[in-house]
């Protein structure tokens, strides 16, 4: 049974939550978003506003217009994969939310960030949630607006290199991606310096 997310973590407003999409992937940028919702939500927002990974892709863009119409503040950010190769994957993705944070169009008092790892933003004081995407309600909206905003890039880039079914699998390492990557080498997107993407270079029947 759906059990509705908390509003907010402590007393310090405007807050902040952060999320990342496309940690896993092969291929593409890894994108962060920075939220701030109304200290009372909308009740559009309590409603249905969860984890993006328990959502629909229809689900999904709806919640997402409903975050853009109620928020008071939302950035979203991305870093290439180049940058991913040179700095690693936790870096990038701290590195993104630090972006999303800088473009707010007002400072958050405190950060609400999922996961158990981050970098402290300036003088701002941060809380790392475990499984906070289903427990706040800005961080489930952060995780809406950077895996829909980090999906639609996927879906663009995917008419450059067809082949590796980036609209259906956004970069995460299904068989067809890994399958393609076999067949057709790497392409200027992937992570270099993931093992995997390494070790699918060989012929197929030697992965």
């Amino acid at each position: 049974m759906y059990q509705p997310l908390k509003a907010y973590f402590s007393n310090h407003e405007p807050e902040a939550g952060c999320d990342e999409a496309g940690r896993g992937c092969l291929a593409g940028p890894v994108f962060a978003a920075a939220v701030v919702l109304p200290r009372m939500p909308h009740h559009d927002l309590c409603e249905g506003l969860n984890d993006s990974k328990k959502l629909s892709h229809r689900e999904r863009l709806r919640l997402r217009d409903v975050i853009l119409k109620h928020a008071l503040a939302v950035h979203v950010a991305m870093v290439d994969n180049q940058t991913i190769d040179r700095i690693n994957i936790l870096n990038a993705s701290i590195k993104a939310m630090h972006m999303a944070l800088g473009k707010l169009s007002l400072r958050p008092a405190s950060i609400l960030v999922d996961g158990n790892r981050f970098k402290a933003y300036g003088d701002i004081p941060h809380h790392c949630i475990v499984r906070g995407d289903a427990s706040f309600l800005s961080i489930a909206a952060a995780s809406i607006m950077a895996k829909t905003s980090r999906d639609e890039y996927m879906v663009a880039i995917h008419a450059e290199h067809p082949h590796y079914g980036w609209m259906q699998n956004k970069g995460y390492p299904t068989r067809q991606h890994r399958l393609a990557i076999s067949n057709h080498g790497l392409s200027p997107y992937h992570r270099l310096s993931f093992r995997q993407v390494s070790q699918l270079r060989l012929p197929i029947g030697e992965v």
